[in-house]
């Protein structure tokens, strides 16, 4: 890894993981809502997940293929479940992003840290 693709996997990691949590937080409100309401709701969370996987192909572009596929396989899923009725189940596989997004965030965090601290490689 370079220290650009570094820096740009760390920004485009905490980016996407805000997303993911505001996604999930919205899942999981979606469960009390009266179901006209929930359509609406899902409409909304549709939308935040597209401007997510937007900036999941951005930082394959900046920051190289790291794990980034593995984490739109997931969301992928969460879609599905999503436009199947069951949005509210979907908090899975959008948890299984997160916690792919957090690896990818440490592991340039990690790389970054061993440049400014060189005697630590």
């Amino acid at each position: 890894m370079e220290t650009k693709q570094a820096v740009m996997a760390f920004s485009q990691s905490e980016k996407i993981k805000s997303g993911l949590i505001w996604v999930s937080h919205a899942l999981e409100m979606l469960r009390g809502l009266p179901e006209p309401e929930k359509q609406g709701g899902e409409k909304v969370i549709k939308a935040i997940i597209d401007m997510i996987v937007y900036e999941i192909r951005l930082a394959v572009k900046l920051a190289g293929d790291a794990p980034w596929k593995e984490t739109e396989r997931h969301i992928d899923q969460a879609i599905v479940m999503i436009n199947s009725g069951v949005g509210s189940e979907s908090v899975l596989h959008i948890t299984q992003a997160l916690s792919q997004v957090t690896t990818i965030g440490h592991r340039a965090m990690s790389f970054l840290k061993a440049l400014s601290h060189p005697r630590s490689r």
